[in-house]
C-alpha cells in the first residue's frame, strides 16, 4: 500500500527526513493532523477497506495545506538547525500530479522549505542555510508510468499480505473517522517484539479516493508523534506543472546525496560475505566484535569494495555497525561531525540522539565507525565502546 522511499545520508538525513514521512505514502502522498468532526465512512473489515481503497479511481491530481511535525530530536540533539523548519516543524502546502510529481513548501520565520520529486529524483531545499540535498531515487524495473496502470491487487492478495504482515506486526482495524473534512479510515501498526524504540506506525486514507491522508511514527511509550505531516484541507483536480517543477535559487549550495552505486563508472564493485572473506577483502584493517549488547552477529558484508557493514540482532532491535577507512586527504571532520560529542574510550565521537534511536560516529587507527540502532543513548554508547 505505500512506496517506501528510504535513500538517504547521515547528516543529510535529517535534512530530508519530511521528504521521506511524506513521500512514504504512496510514493507522493500525504500525512495528517488528528480527525476531526464531519461524516465518516461505513465501517469494514480492514482487508476490505484496504482493498477498495487501493481499487479506487485515481484523482488527476492533489492540492492541500499542510502541517509538519517533527519531535524526534530532543534539545540539544542537533548543533544549529533549531530555526529550519525541517527539524522545527511547520505549516505548509503540498500539490501532487497523476504521474509521480510533487512539492511540498513548509514556512517558516527561518525561511521556506521546497521539497521537490519526480519519478527518478528527490530535493530538498532549505532557505535557512541556503541548501539544496538532492539524491536519485531507485530506478524502477517497469515502464515509467505502468504501476500506475495495474491492476489493483484482489482481495485475497490483500489477505495473503496481511497474513504476512501480521507475523511480526499488530494491526488495528480499519477505524472510520473524518480527516480534513473527509471520511477515512485510519490504522495502527506495532511491532510484536524485536521493535527497538519504535512504539507504532499511524496511516490513514481518504474511503472515496483511496489518497493516503496519515502517516505518523510514534516512539515506544509515547502519546505524540515523532514525526508527522497533516493534511488540514484538501482538493482534487488537476495540478499544473509549474505548480510541482521548481527549481532551488541560483547559488544554492548543493550536497549530492548519490544514487547507491559505488565507483564512476556506475557498475557496483559485487558485495563480499562473511566475516573472514570481508577481513581478507578489505583494504583496511576490520573490526567486527562476535556481538553488541547482547545482540549476536547476523551478517557482515564488503560493499563497494571499501565500506564494511556488520548487522547484530533482530529486525528493528538490531544495530548496524559501517567501517570505513579514513579518507586519504587526511580529514578527520566525519559525516556528523556538526553533532554534539561525547568521549567513548578516550576518544570523541559525535552523537545524534533521537526518539527513535541513535547514531555514533567516531575515528580511531585510520579507520571512521559509524554505529546506528533504535535504541537508547546509554545502550549505544556501551555497544561502541565495546568495538575495539
Amino acid at each position: 500500500m505505500l512506496r517506501i522511499v528510504r535513500r538517504l545520508s547521515t547528516r543529510a538525513l535529517f535534512a530530508l527526513i519530511a521528504a521521506v514521512t511524506a513521500i512514504a505514502a504512496g510514493g507522493a502522498a500525504i500525512a495528517v493532523a488528528a480527525g476531526g468532526g464531519g461524516p465518516t465512512p461505513t465501517a469494514k473489515p480492514l482487508d476490505q477497506a484496504i482493498h477498495d481503497a487501493l481499487g479506487a479511481a485515481k484523482p488527476d491530481g492533489i492540492t492541500a495545506r499542510v502541517s509538519f511535525t517533527n519531535n524526534l530530536f530532543p534539545s540539544g540533539a542537533l548543533l544549529g538547525q533549531v530555526g529550519s523548519a525541517l527539524m522545527s516543524g511547520a505549516p505548509g502546502r503540498l500539490w501532487l500530479t497523476n504521474d509521480g510529481h510533487g512539492r511540498i513548501e513548509l514556512q517558516s520565520d527561518a525561511g521556506d522549505v521546497q521539497i521537490v520529486w519526480n519519478p527518478s529524483e528527490v530535493s530538498a531545499y532549505d532557505a535557512s542555510s541556503n541548501t539544496v540535498y538532492r539524491a536519485q531515487l531507485p530506478t524502477r524495473t517497469s515502464d515509467a508510468g505502468s504501476a500506475d496502470t495495474a491492476a489493483a491487487p484482489t482481495l485475497a492478495e490483500v489477505d495473503t499480505f496481511l497474513t504476512d504482515l501480521g507475523v511480526d506486526w499488530v494491526l488495528s482495524g480499519a477505524q472510520p473517522t473524518n480527516i480534513a473534512g473527509r471520511p477515512a479510515y485510519s490504522v495502527t501498526a506495532s511491532p510484536k517484539a524485536n521493535g527497538g524504540l519504535l512504539g507504532s506506525l499511524e496511516l490513514a486514507w481518504d474511503s472515496a479516493q483511496g489518497v493516503p491522508l496519515r502517516a505518523g511514527i510514534y516512539a515506544r511509550d509515547s502519546s505524540s508523534p515523532a514525526l508527522e505531516l497533516a493534511v488540514t484541507d484538501i482538493s482534487y483536480g488537476a495540478v499544473p506543472s509549474t505548480s510541482v517543477d521548481v527549481a532551488p535559487p541560483t547559488g544554492a549550495k548543493v550536497v549530492d546525496l548519490g544514487t547507491g552505486t559505488q565507483g564512476d563508472s556506475g557498475a557496483s564493485t559485487p558485495a563480499v560475505s562473511g566475516l573472514d572473506a570481508v577481513k581478507a577483502a578489505a583494504p583496511f584493517p576490520v573490526i567486527v566484535p562476535a556481538s553488541l549488547d547482547g545482540r549476536e552477529l547476523k551478517d557482515v558484508r564488503l560493499v563497494g569494495g571499501d565500506t564494511v557493514v556488520a548487522f547484530f540482532g533482530e529486525r528493528l532491535d538490531g544495530i548496524a555497525l559501517v567501517e570505513r577507512k579514513v579518507d586519504s586527504s587526511g580529514a578527520s571532520a566525519g559525516p556528523l561531525a556538526s553533532l554534539p560529542t561525547v568521549t567513548l574510550n578516550g576518544v570523541k565521537a559525535h552523537e545524534l540522539n533521537t526518539q527513535l534511536g541513535t547514531v555514533l560516529e567516531w575515528q580511531t587507527d585510520g579507520t571512521s565507525f559509524v554505529l546506528a540502532g533504535s535504541l537508547p543513548t546509554s545502550a549505544a554508547e556501551a555497544a561502541a565502546q565495546a568495538v575495539r
